[in-house]
């Protein structure tokens, strides 16, 4: 007969957690560090920011845990707060810095390898390239931010429809469009460069070769 502790279900620590057992509280969101921090990265463009809007939003979601209805996931629940937490940060950076608003974007050269990984355009091999990376990277962050929330979401982090509506308040509908819009946007931009960077180069026929 197996002894040892029954494994409990997300609600059940949830519930716990509530009730009082706050050591469980990074059980809980251990899972959802990677896809929380990547939905701050994306919007913060830099590591420390993204940490900070992390940080932020595990904080938050602690302290507002006995809100959190069981009809939504919790993983959906914690990108919500997540997005939220960095759109208000970008807000209160862009009033106190309004005189760097024409500097280029930080690019410290981050993003997941995963970006577009279903599109049959991009060759699994040309993703792990550096210079394709930082192509990817920088069309996404130009994506307006209700299509990039949508393609983060749903080509990133792989939610389904129906959760990244819960996410973003937004229908169903309004979910498919934006994605195809966004999807759209990003070959637009980033299939001419791929063939750019793809196009071997030409040969220099020399009079003795």
């Amino acid at each position: 007969m197996n002894s040892s502790t029954p494994i409990r279900s997300e609600a059940e620590i949830i519930a716990a957690i509530v009730a009082g057992e706050t050591q469980l509280y990074h059980e809980l969101v251990r899972p959802y560090e990677r896809s929380v921090y990547i939905m701050a990265l994306s919007y913060m463009k830099n590591e420390a920011d993204a940490e900070d809007v992390a940080q932020e939003a595990f904080i938050k979601a602690f302290r507002n845990l006995s809100t959190f209805r069981g009809d939504a996931k919790f993983s959906t629940w914690l990108i919500s707060i997540t997005l939220n937490e960095a759109r208000n940060r970008l807000r209160r950076q862009s009033i106190v810095r309004m005189q760097s608003l024409d500097e280029p974007p930080d690019d410290d050269g981050t993003v997941s390898p995963a970006l577009l990984r279903d599109w049959r355009e991009i060759p699994s091999e040309a993703v792990e390239r550096e210079e394709v990376r930082t192509l990817i990277k920088k069309a996404v962050e130009t994506l307006p931010e209700i299509y990039r929330q949508v393609f983060l979401l749903r080509d990133v982090e792989e939610l389904d429809v129906n959760e990244t509506a819960q996410t973003l308040s937004i229908s169903i509908s309004n979910v498919k469009v934006r994605l195809h819009r966004a999807r759209m946007m990003l070959q637009k931009e980033l299939v001419p460069q791929l063939k750019a960077i793809n196009r071997p180069p030409k040969r220099r026929w020399l009079p003795w070769s």
